[in-house]
């Protein structure tokens, strides 16, 4: 009977739940700067013309935080929708097709930054929360809806802010964050923890001279390069600690898509997106992916900077690759210094952890009656039972777990991260529409 109710309630108003998304697509939340205050208060009409309560937590110049909820009951068994109204820029817009902030509907899709990540999966979560409280179910729980800044520049005025003030009075018992979980041609992912990142800056320091003199200075960007052909290196000091999914685990909730296992290993092989997703998973990762140096071409470089990105692994913290990287940079016979700057005759290297956030993981997932519910409704509504999976980038999700305020905490949304961050970013709309579906449905069947 509620299930009907709810079916019948998203298929007779899809056209407004469309516009509804395009509305946010639309409104611009560039992060930086952020301007996600224009969302949260699309989001709060919305939501008040509905007859439900918002809360908008203004911060800094033009950001802010929203929350808001089924009913004014905290103390029975809460379930929490977390989204993020901030999306990256678009880049060079003239690459675009159609203009990012259009919202254009062609082919059955929706394109637009941020149409995937994530205000696809935040829409078709605050419709679920309209569409719970217009049916009046019978529930004794309540629907917690948090949308938030900051997510594509750490959290920490976002999620972080939400936890240690709003929630830090209300318990939830489950969170769901509404990340693009498409793994296509795999069927939706379940994700149930991630990796940490770290970025690190490296800055070499040497001693300029004329180019015609070398030997009179000490060139930077050899030092540097030094530094890069070694970082191999770097692994034999990190800790050695197990995935959190095996890559047998990996394997095997891939495989469940495919008629037998030797079809599975077949198109595994064939396939290298398949095998790299796993790669990247099972294994403490390493990137250089920024770098600069030199004044002038006839100038020996006194100084070169790069950017590393580390992908961790639970159990490997920010210390451990600080560690590392100095004893990797010490065995090369230079200093190590924490300060960027020094005498003109200084020779040493400089590190600073620029972001960080460490791994997370709901270890007991295999347990959870919740989460068999979840993967029930989303195989229903999505017609292939979905995969669980570990995402190998991170999310906001580090604050629930890693905090202690709720280990329950997956990733589930509309969209594939495939198309995140790119150019003509895109959601299908179907896809969408069944995400409300999943969403309205879980929280009955969780919250009855």
């Amino acid at each position: 009977m509620e299930k009907d109710l709810i079916l019948d309630e998203i298929e007779k108003n899809r056209e407004e739940y469309i516009e509804f998304l395009r509305d946010l697509i639309q409104t611009e939340s560039y992060n930086p700067p952020g301007n996600e205050k224009n969302v949260a208060l699309v989001i709060k009409k919305y939501l008040e013309d509905a007859n439900i309560e918002c809360e908008i937590f203004p911060f800094g110049e033009n950001r802010a935080n929203l929350f808001s909820a089924l009913n004014n009951r905290f103390d029975r068994k809460n379930l929490l929708y977390n989204g993020h109204m901030d999306v990256v820029p678009p880049g060079n817009e003239e690459e675009w097709k159609y203009p990012p902030l259009s919202a254009s509907i062609k082919r059955k899709k929706i394109f637009g930054r941020g149409a995937t990540d994530m205000k696809g999966g935040l829409a078709a979560m605050i419709i679920s929360l309209k569409i719970l409280k217009k049916l009046d179910l019978k529930l004794s729980g309540n629907l917690l809806l948090n949308a938030v800044a900051d997510e594509e520049t750490g959290g920490t005025y976002g999620t972080g802010w939400c936890l240690e003030n709003k929630l830090n009075s209300i318990k939830s018992d489950f969170v769901i964050i509404g990340e693009p979980t498409g793994l296509s041609p795999l069927p939706k992912g379940i994700i149930l923890g991630e990796k940490g990142r770290v970025e690190l800056k490296i800055v070499t320091n040497g001693i300029s001279c004329h180019a015609s003199v070398p030997f009179m200075g000490k060139n930077a960007i050899y030092m540097m390069s030094e530094i890069i052909q070694n970082l191999d290196k770097l692994e034999e000091n990190m800790p050695k600690v197990d995935p959190p999914m095996s890559v047998d685990e990996l394997k095997e909730q891939m495989s469940v898509v495919f008629p037998n296992n030797e079809t599975f290993e077949n198109i595994l092989q064939e396939q290298a997106i398949l095998q790299d997703i796993i790669s990247a998973n099972a294994q403490f990762a390493k990137n250089l992916t920024m770098i600069k140096g030199g004044i002038k071409s006839n100038v020996i470089p006194d100084s070169c900077e790069a950017i590393m990105d580390f992908r961790l692994l639970p159990g490997q913290t920010t210390e451990h690759v600080l560690e590392s990287m100095k004893k990797l940079i010490k065995d090369l016979g230079y200093d190590v210094k924490n300060e960027p700057t020094g005498s003109p005759e200084d020779v040493f290297v400089y590190l600073e952890v620029l972001k960080k956030g460490e791994a997370s993981y709901w270890q007991d997932w295999r347990d959870s009656k919740d989460l068999e519910t979840f993967h029930s409704i989303v195989g229903e509504i999505y017609k292939k039972k979905p995969i669980y999976f570990i995402l190998p980038a991170s999310s906001d999700a580090e604050h629930y777990r890693n905090t202690d305020y709720c280990q329950p905490t997956i990733l589930f949304g509309p969209g594939s991260p495939g198309t995140a961050h790119a150019t003509d970013e895109y959601i299908v709309i179907q896809d969408f529409i069944d995400s409300i579906k999943v969403f309205s449905l879980f929280a009955v069947e969780f919250l009855k």
